[in-house]
């Protein structure tokens, strides 16, 4: 058994922990919306037709954004299609993803339905077929209290009080060549800078959110974000960030370090960022919103050529079932979302339900919960106010990919109102055990471990309707905390004397 030493000092901080860094995504994208949260008829349906059992697992998940319509959908979606009275709503085209759009759940239904959740709404608009007039229009429709126009429409809609939403997405993706109105980054840029200014204009207390890379591995990567930023630079307050990750050739061990490359990732942007805020001489800081990011299997999805496909009305597509090492990985990735969050200050999972997602459920019948539920939902309900800053060391593998890697990565963070500290720690490793070596200082040298909770198993073990608790976390004993291969470990510290 090889040995991993954490040093944990609370009085060295990344930072307080922005809780919108825990955000997840809805997209109008096969069964996320309908039958995924939305699906009157079902047993448990509520007066306005979103699904019960699915809104309490929900919850249980513990998310405290959404990020709303899309995503490739909203890049040609006419938001006005979603308001006013549903049997007066045209049914659409949807040219990202090949299918119908009813509009039967807009966005007055879906804000309620967010508010429902305890969901923070982060509304994207859509800079590829319309522009800067629409953006506008939306966040007085949003945000304004009544006596204009778009606030009164919205008020006879039956929404007298504005959603005020805060934190707007100018566009999605627009440097992606599959995306509607696909831009080049000088042609975005002076888009959204013209949006961002008129957004503001209505409202002047919004954030907004300026489109980077839709991934790392795009030939524009770094150009993009220069361009964009040195353009929008005092009319923005984020670049965005998505990736998702999947395992390759039959890889586990490349696939397990993806978090690897989640940070090389983030510290590309956050100097990018730097550097333009230098070269423009501003005292203004641009923060990081990871708002796309997850395990997905991509080189499955895009081997069906879907537009072969009838126009359909809510297909089952992207519908990945996890297993335990994918889940390890969601982990390592919030680990990694965790370390950066003095930079990253908004991340969204995508998506929630049936879509890349931790929740499943069947039209008209069950729910449960993916593998990767479980990480997500721990960090959710147990990181504390502020992230520790921590030393690893840990044993060593091998990956094709990546070259030698830690076996164990760690984040940690500290509840400033009752003292409890929490390490999330994953091990990466195949085949090594390995025990965790604790030294604490500062005001946590009395600290011990009261619980140890453990997601492990067969790396290819899965949840499904017929066995939902296949794959559920575990205590573990607390004298001894061994790290076993390929797990997600939660680790409660508190006070000696204070166990419970």
């Amino acid at each position: 058994m090889s040995a991993t030493r954490i040093v944990l000092h609370d009085s060295f901080t990344v930072g307080t922990l922005d809780r919108r860094l825990l955000g997840t995504f809805v997209e109008h994208m096969g069964r996320t919306v309908y039958t995924g949260i939305y699906e009157p008829g079902h047993p448990t349906a509520d007066a306005f037709g979103f699904r019960g059992d699915v809104l309490e697992e929900v919850k249980s998940l513990g998310p405290t954004m959404v990020r709303y319509p899309g995503g490739n959908f909203v890049s040609a979606y006419n938001w006005e299609d979603g308001v006013g009275p549903v049997e007066d709503r045209p049914v659409r085209l949807d040219l990202a993803w090949r299918t119908r759009e009813t509009n039967e759940v807009g966005l007055n239904e879906f804000a309620a339905w967010s508010k429902r959740a305890g969901l923070e709404l982060m509304l994207a608009v859509n800079l590829g077929t319309r522009g800067v007039d629409a953006a506008r229009s939306l966040v007085e429709y949003c945000n304004h209290p009544g006596g204009t126009y778009w606030s009164d429409l919205r008020r006879s809609h039956g929404v007298q009080e504005p959603h005020n939403v805060k934190v707007w997405c100018l566009g999605n993706e627009m440097d992606a060549p599959w995306q509607i109105g696909h831009k080049t980054p000088q042609e975005y840029a002076r888009t959204a800078v013209e949006a961002a200014k008129a957004m503001r204009r209505v409202d002047p207390t919004i954030e907004l959110v300026a489109c980077g890379s839709s991934n790392s591995r795009m030939p524009t990567f770094g150009e993009w974000e220069a361009t964009v930023l040195e353009e929008t630079y005092e009319q923005v307050d984020y670049i965005s960030l998505h990736n998702y990750y999947e395992e390759l050739d039959d890889d586990l061990e490349s696939f397990l370090a993806s978090s690897d490359s989640m940070d090389d990732f983030i510290r590309s942007v956050v100097a990018t960022a730097d550097h333009i805020k230098g070269k423009l001489h501003s005292d203004k800081t641009i923060d990081l919103s990871f708002d796309e990011w997850n395990v997905w299997h991509q080189t499955e999805f895009h081997s069906f050529d879907g537009t072969r496909e009838a126009w359909r009305d809510a297909p089952d597509i992207a519908e990945d079932v996890y297993n335990v090492a994918e889940a390890v990985v969601v982990g390592t990735l919030l680990i990694s979302l965790l370390n950066h969050s003095d930079r990253v200050r908004m991340a969204c999972l995508a998506q929630l339900v049936n879509v890349i997602a931790p929740i499943t459920t069947e039209p008209g019948g069950r729910v449960w919960r993916q593998t990767t539920f479980f990480p997500f939902a721990d960090v959710s309900q147990l990181a504390g106010t502020r992230t520790l800053r921590l030393e690893t060391t840990s044993p060593k593998f091998a990956t094709a990919k990546y070259g030698e890697v830690d076996a164990v990565v760690a984040s940690a963070t500290i509840n400033d109102e009752n003292g409890e500290v929490v390490i999330f720690a994953a091990n990466r490793s195949l085949d090594t055990v390995s025990e965790l070596d604790l030294t604490l200082g500062g005001t946590l040298t009395d600290y011990r471990v009261v619980e140890h909770r453990v997601l492990t198993g067969d790396p290819r073990a899965t949840n499904s309707a017929d066995a939902p608790r296949a794959v559920t976390p575990a205590s573990r004993p607390v004298d001894h905390v061994a790290l076993t291969p390929v797990s997600w470990n939660v680790i409660v510290l508190k006070p000696a004397g204070r166990a419970n």
